[in-house]
């Protein structure tokens, strides 16, 4: 039997790509979608999809207000949004949703979300509930790191980036193999070359210095780093990240 996914999101270009990434999956159905909030509840009543692809930020209604009006009987919600402050992480935990994504998202990481939120409870690894919330609270984390010192969500090298830093808090030892394991390794889970991921990386820290927020880059790894006129490399960069963020979870 097929996964039936519900997509609401005004921004039509990430409902395209979704659809098209779930057309070639067997075991999933896109059977609806919505472009605001209203429309949303009417049409999640009238198809009752396993899983609702929710965003938070849209016209007329809000994710937030379906979160609040919707009756989800046995079907799951994933927020799927850009703001990744705690407050609105756990706003949306709290009107129930069943698990929380930020923007961007890779299509592959969100088909393995969806597989374990309709997994019956049975059968589900007790270890896989506090990886989820695990890599929620990371993926939190890194953004807000980014959102700091001023890398844009936009840019390619902000997904390539932030994966390499999850890859180096489970495995710090590949930093020291950063151009034949974590490039090629970040590469094909986005289905591209290790030389994109590699400039890409690069371009997202240079815009970050561009941006002149030296400081609070200083500031957010407490100590005086770097200048205007100097920055790190990517590997550089990509430990500083994962080592701080490593030490907060002791």
């Amino acid at each position: 039997m097929k996964t039936r996914i519900m997509l609401v999101d005004d921004n039509k270009d990430f409902i395209k790509e979704v659809k098209e990434f779930f057309a070639g999956q067997e075991r999933y159905e896109v059977v609806g979608e919505a472009y605001e909030g209203v429309s949303a509840l009417n049409k999640f009543a009238e198809l009752k999809p396993d899983v609702l692809l929710l965003d938070l930020v849209m016209p007329q209604m809000d994710g937030f207000s379906v979160l609040e009006r919707i009756v989800k009987d046995n079907a799951k919600i994933i927020v799927v949004s850009a703001l990744s402050q705690d407050a609105f992480v756990s706003k949306a935990t709290a009107l129930g949703a069943d698990y929380y994504m930020m923007k961007p998202v890779s299509l592959s990481n969100l088909k393995e979300r969806i597989d374990e939120v309709v997994a019956p409870k049975s059968v589900k690894p007790a270890h896989n509930t506090t990886k989820l919330v695990r890599n929620t609270t990371m993926d939190e984390k890194i953004t807000n790191i980014f959102i700091t010192v001023g890398i844009p969500a936009h840019i390619k090298g902000y997904q390539f980036l932030r994966e390499a830093i999850k890859m180096a808090i489970d495995n710090p030892e590949i930093i020291n193999s950063i151009t034949k394991r974590l490039y090629p390794e970040v590469a094909e889970k986005f289905d591209t070359s290790p030389s994109k991921v590699e400039r890409a990386i690069r371009h997202a820290i240079e815009v970050a210095w561009n941006r002149g927020k030296i400081e609070n880059i200083n500031s957010l790894f407490g100590v005086r780093v770097y200048n205007h006129n100097e920055k790190p490399t990517n590997g550089e960069f990509i430990a500083l990240v994962a080592d701080k963020m490593l030490l907060e979870s002791m």
